[in-house]
């Protein structure tokens, strides 16, 4: 009898942003081996990143950004894990997985390892329903279906673009909460997955995220984050607030909850403190803007509306603060080096 081939095993890759040795490959060998690996480096270039043997992958550090992307090299973050979007630019795959070096494998209620891996291909193989709410949250899990009163017209649902997952042990807190809980984990498995309704915005976290690169990929952009830039820690937020305006506009669909991963170790709150204090006021004013954004109907494609949102990026959240006429410079430089990097099929 022979056993399945991995899914999607020719049309994912896994995007790992790094300073560090990789062992945490290790217990993530069942799962992840059978697929391409694309690591990025970020720090110092000259340090040799160790991969366990037996995974194929590419490893990209500060050096190859820069004599691959040139001049646009700026718009790639540095000393921050924002850096891992370089990896879904340069991937030739249609899905993108992406994972932190400190996420480890969960286990499930009855004790068994969770496959983070082909829980986010099912959400994505799967469609949303970001127009009408379903009681049941997803329609289609096993032992699921659309609940009595919703509409029929709605039930084809739209296509997947992104799937949200969330973590066990260390929750993903801003650091006045990791200030105030020190000591809270989070423990709560919620076996669960729902489609975000359209017109809500959510903070999306990229240490457990995947998507669909043809569908969303180029406003995939993680932002100016870490050396240099005023801000940390918002990398994630910055492009869950894009991909989530586009989304809604193009009629694509995001989905959070399952798969779960094990967050192993918890930052620095004091660090974060100061990477995140501009963002806690700023975002005071980010949401209002991403929340009363509407794109004109000329706004057809990924690439079109990502351009649009940055020319008003600069000319409302500039007057907040200068970074953001930096910050929607970057965004123009991004479809730039992405559109080089992919260009369009014939």
């Amino acid at each position: 009898m022979t056993t399945a081939p991995p899914p999607l095993k020719d049309e994912l890759d896994i995007v790992i942003p790094t300073i560090r040795n990789l062992d945490f490959l290790e217990m993530w060998r069942p799962f992840f081996q059978p697929y391409h690996l694309i690591i990025v480096q970020d720090g110092d270039p000259t340090k040799t990143i160790k991969v366990p043997d037996g995974f194929e992958y590419d490893l990209y550090n500060r050096n190859d950004i820069n004599k691959m992307l040139g001049p646009r090299a700026s718009c790639i973050s540095f000393k921050d894990s924002a850096c891992r979007c370089f990896g879904y630019m340069v991937s030739k795959k249609k899905y993108i997985y992406t994972i932190d070096d400190d996420c480890f494998v969960a286990k499930n209620p009855t004790g068994n390892d969770i496959n983070a891996l082909e829980q986010h291909i099912k959400n994505l193989l799967c469609p949303s329903t970001p127009y009408f709410f379903n009681t049941l949250y997803d329609p289609f899990a096993d032992g699921a279906d659309y609940v009595r009163g919703y509409p029929f017209s709605l039930r084809e649902g739209v296509p997947t673009a992104v799937s949200h997952g969330l973590w066990l042990n260390i929750p993903d807190y801003d650091a006045p909460t990791q200030l105030v809980k020190p000591l809270e984990r989070n423990t709560r498995y919620v076996d669960a997955v729902m489609t975000i309704p359209k017109g809500t915005l959510f903070p999306m976290c990229g240490m457990n995220l995947a998507f669909d690169r043809d569908l969303i990929g180029p406003a995939m952009y993680f932002g100016l984050m870490g050396d240099g830039q005023p801000i940390g820690r918002y990398d994630d937020m910055w492009a869950g607030w894009c991909i989530k305006v586009i989304c809604d506009h193009l009629g694509l669909g995001v989905k959070t909850g399952l798969p779960y991963i094990y967050h192993s170790k918890a930052s620095n709150p004091f660090v974060n403190l100061k990477k995140e204090y501009k963002g806690i006021f700023w975002q005071e004013e980010i949401i209002p803007f991403f929340q009363a954004f509407n794109f004109p109907k000329e706004c057809t494609t990924v690439q079109k509306c990502y351009i649009e949102l940055s020319k008003h990026v600069k000319d409302k959240l500039g007057k907040v603060d200068a970074y953001f006429d930096k910050l929607a410079d970057a965004m123009v430089t991004w479809i730039e080096a992405w559109d080089e990097l992919n260009p369009p099929k014939a």
